[in-house]
This record gives structure tokens, sequence and C-alpha cells, in this order.
């Protein structure tokens, strides 16, 4: 299998004129007659660090399928930083440079799609696409839009009850999230009322910006026994303030995403993102070689993750159940 990588890296780095045009996509033949790389255009919502495992995940499937970066595929890396605004302005760049496919997760898809309908713009960690507007249907996405789906909200009891088991005595819930993210509040009410029908008291401050978090945390002093993170740029870029905040108050914390967990959050339960990060790299093979983005069916989730921080429940004096170890899929000591 290596030998044939090699062979494909060979042929996509040494080959030209009429051997690209009668062997790649009419897409990746233009781009060489124009004396240019196909070009991703790589939106990440909120910063490079944050996002290295996911970008490392998607590059090396790209290497895989024989796009070497800067020998047969060049990519434009735009940073926002959890700040939205700039979602329009990289999009209208990525329009403007003519790049041949854009990848980002959910929340800058909104701003793309009214940047353009026609360059193919591959999304991940989308709860819910038929929902907000993404696609048609998953099956059929139609338009210039495909991707991945997180299914997150449909975990919002299971990740409920994982916290009661975590938490035996969890009467009151605190429920941190964005008020200014297009996704984020819709969640929120999903986990507010999956909390409700299970008997809980719920919070939830409003946050908009990084210095809202601390007041967030003195607002749920007294009135909450966890904590319920709902995954976006602003919570993901300042996830270590979170974590840390939440141990200084002795609250438990449940998260989407694994890498909460690894900066000091205590339990995670839904899918992993570099590993679809690394399936977005086969969505950009299959575009660049021809395929329509709207024939490509939204790919959902088959496997969920539970990660548990050992040493964060340590900190906190929280005695995990040995089922829950049992059944995690990362334990961190």
């Amino acid at each position: 299998m290596t030998c044939g990588r090699v062979g494909r890296r060979r042929f996509f780095a040494l080959a030209g004129g009429v051997a690209v045009a009668t062997a790649v996509s009419p897409r990746f033949a233009r781009a060489q007659q124009s004396a240019r790389l196909p070009t991703v255009g790589f939106l990440g919502t909120t910063s490079q660090a944050a996002w290295t495992s996911w970008t490392a995940a998607f590059t090396k499937r790209l290497r895989e399928l024989g796009w070497i970066e800067d020998r047969t595929i060049a990519i434009e890396y735009r940073w926002a930083g959890a700040r939205e605004e700039l979602f329009a302005e990289f999009a209208a760049e990525f329009v403007r440079r003519k790049v041949d496919v854009i990848v980002t997760s959910a929340g800058a898809v909104p701003a793309l799609q009214q940047a353009t309908s026609t360059i193919p713009i591959v999304f991940t960690l989308a709860p819910d696409p038929v929902a907000s507007g993404f696609v048609a249907s998953l099956a059929r996405p139609g338009g210039n839009v495909t991707g991945l789906s997180t299914q997150s909200r449909d975990l919002a009891v299971k990740r409920l009850e994982i916290l009661r088991e975590v938490v035996p005595g969890l009467r009151r819930l605190a429920i941190l999230y964005n008020a200014g993210h297009t996704a984020a509040p819709t969640e929120m009410r999903e986990i507010a009322d999956a909390a409700r029908g299970l008997g809980l008291e719920v919070v939830a401050p409003e946050i908009r910006r990084a210095e809202d978090f601390a007041t967030a945390f003195d607002s749920i002093k007294g009135r909450a026994d966890a904590i319920i993170v709902v995954s976006e740029p602003l919570t993901t870029t300042n996830r270590i303030a979170i974590v840390t905040m939440a141990l200084a108050a002795r609250l438990p914390t449940m998260h989407t995403i694994r890498e909460n967990v690894e900066a000091g959050g205590l339990i995670s339960y839904g899918t992993n993102q570099a590993e679809m990060f690394r399936r977005a790299g086969d969505y950009v093979d299959k575009i660049l070689r021809g395929a329509k983005p709207g024939d490509i069916p939204v790919e959902q989730p088959t496997k969920f993750e539970l990660v548990i921080n050992r040493t964060t429940a340590k900190a906190l004096g929280v005695e995990i159940p040995s089922k829950l170890l049992f059944t995690a899929d990362e334990v961190i000591e």
C-alpha cells in the first residue's frame, strides 16, 4: 500500500501536459493550465494552535491520497480567532482568489454561502446541517455544500445521563454557551429541554465575548452542581480559561470535544473531531477529481468517544464509577 501511494505522489509531482489532463479531473487540469496548483481555502474559526491536531489529520489524509502541500496542492489558511465578523472577510478573499474548494467548520458556513454559490464548501462539526440550512438533505445535499455532521443535538440526553452518573446528586445544571453564535443558542435550548425533562433546574448565562466567562461563573456560583459547555469557536478558544474557572469553582464539566478534556475538563462525549477533519480530506479529494459537492452525502458519525480526565476528577473530589472508566475510550491520568 505504501508503494502505491509513493507511486501516485510521483505521478502528481512529475507528470505534466496531456498526461495530467487525461488522468485527473477537469478542475485539476484547469489549475495546471493556469500555472497554479489546485487550491484549498481553509477557514479556521478559532486559532491555529487550537486546531493543530485537526489540521494535522486533514493534511495527513491529503498526503495519503496523493495531495502533497506546496507540490501538488496549495492550502491557504485563514484563522478567525473566534471573531465571527472575520468570516465574511475571509470568504470574500477566497472568492477573489478563486480557490477550488473551501474547508471550514459549521459556524462559518452561512458567511461562505453568502459569498459563493459555486465554489465547493466542505464543512465539519455541524450539529444539524439540514436545520441550519446548509444542505437540502443528508443524502442529497444539493448546491455547493456538503460535509460531516456531529449529530451533537441528538446526544444531549446521553451526555446528561453520563453527567448524572458522575454527579449522583445533580439537581442544578449550568450551560455555558455563546449567545452570539449561529447554532449555539439552539443547542443550548436542546440541552435545557432535555435537562428539564430529567427534572433538573437550569441556568444559562449569556456569553458573547471572552470577558464574559468570569461574569458567567460569578452568576452561577451556588446555583449549579455541574456545567455543560456548548462547543463553538469562542468556548473552544477559551477552553483553558473555562476549565481553570470550573476547577476553582469545584464544578464538574461535560464537554462535546475531547480537546477540552485534554486541557483539564472532566469528561467529554462526542465525535472524534480530528477524525472528522481527516474525513474532510476525502471530500476534498473527491471534489478535486470532479465530484459535485451536492452529490456527495453528508456523513454522520457512527462512533462516539467517551474521554475522562481522572486527574481532574481527583482534584474535584469526584469518584468516577468503575463502569464508566471501563467503557471510556480514553482515561487521562
